[in-house]
């Protein structure tokens, strides 16, 4: 059960099945939090890997390497960056790449450091170009020079620094600078979940959440929850919800499903956006290809909530592809729909020999 506690995805409309998480719903996710490694549930290499680390900087009483985590929103991030403060048994501060805009904020944080203690750095990627460059003496020879004064007479002042751990997060990797990526001395990338290790965090948090729930209705969570933990656990507390009122408060297979059919999450996780956008693309574009532009007009959406939204989940579940000439179902996404592809040659099948909509309005 483990996720983290932001995302740079700002156009995301509140989801039931959104991978961020606002300050409220941070608050009730703290309790459900892994304390340790042995507590963490999934990401078997990422642990054990780790779990080396930290066990071989406490046996030379040192601090541990910079860390680097990327991946997907929800994932644990966070999380891992707390335990990793825990089993050093040092202090943790948390600060964001979009919060250090400037050198100086970067400055006067890592100057109040203590020695050993962690500084998780939530989406690095977006932190100022001065800031970074900042950072990469820090990290390496925890020293900074501060700049006071301007033009000719501007004097740089040596800092030392108590040695510390950076731990930084990131969801687009690609995004950080190799003289970044370089200085961080263990990466790791954070992969989807299983639907058995979802089920585990299911039973885990309805544990800690006291609430009766049986193997199939873990089960039935852990298949809408799009191999996400935090996604997983929204989904347990709105069933919970539904239980509690509806049913005798415990949670069963047919319990879950009703309940998830009330918050619009179907067997596959896709919600009403996700369905809009393909019932859009089979029935209006009889499954494309169909140009962005058109395909978020004919759902109401914005161009960018399509494609930053709905389209990555839809890429990845092999519902719907990107190609040259627009979006294009695939045989899967009929199928999930219920509906039956266009013969080849038909009016508005895709490939008849007609200009397709990705022609005429682009990808």
């Amino acid at each position: 059960m483990n996720w983290d506690d932001t995302t740079d995805d700002a156009i995301a409309p509140e989801r039931l099945v959104g991978a961020s998480a606002d300050g409220e719903e941070q608050a009730v996710e703290a309790a459900l939090r892994p304390k340790d490694l042995g507590e963490f549930i999934g990401q078997e290499k990422v642990r054990e890997q780790l779990d080396l680390v930290l066990r071989a900087a406490r046996a030379r009483g040192a601090t541990a390497d910079h860390v680097l985590l990327s991946g997907a929103p929800g994932l644990g991030k966070t999380t891992l960056s707390m335990i990793i403060a825990a089993e050093m048994g040092a202090p943790i501060r948390i600060t964001s790449g979009p919060a250090i805009q400037h050198a100086g904020d970067l400055a006067a944080i890592l100057s109040s450091l203590q020695e050993g203690e962690v500084l998780f750095l939530d989406e690095i990627h977006r932190m100022s170009r001065p800031a970074e460059e900042m950072l990469y003496m820090a990290m390496e020879d925890f020293r900074v020079d501060v700049v006071v004064g301007k033009g000719p007479g501007a004097t740089a002042i040596p800092l030392e620094l108590p040695p510390f751990t950076l731990v930084g997060a990131t969801t687009r990797a690609g995004l950080l600078p190799p003289p970044l990526r370089d200085r961080f001395g263990f990466t790791a990338h954070m992969e989807f979940y299983t639907p058995e290790e979802l089920e585990r965090v299911v039973h885990r948090s309805a544990l800690l959440l006291d609430v009766e729930i049986d193997a199939e209705g873990a089960a039935e969570i852990a298949g809408r929850s799009r191999g996400t933990p935090r996604i997983a656990n929204r989904l347990l507390r709105r069933v919970r919800d539904y239980a509690q009122v509806k049913a005798d408060g415990v949670i069963t297979r047919e319990v879950a499903a009703a309940a998830l059919r009330v918050y619009e999450v179907d067997s596959r996780g896709l919600d009403r956006l996700d369905r809009g956008v393909l019932e859009a693309l089979l029935k209006l574009f009889g499954g494309g290809p169909v140009g962005l532009s058109t395909l978020a007009v004919a759902v109401g959406e914005e161009r960018e909530t399509v494609e930053e939204v709905a389209e990555p989940f839809l890429v990845r579940e092999g519902l719907l592809a990107r190609t040259p000439r627009g979006r294009v179902a695939t045989p899967a996404a009929w199928a999930h729909l219920g509906l039956t592809p266009p013969h080849a040659g038909a009016p508005g099948a895709a490939g008849a020999g007609q200009v397709g909509q990705g022609d005429l309005f682009g990808a």
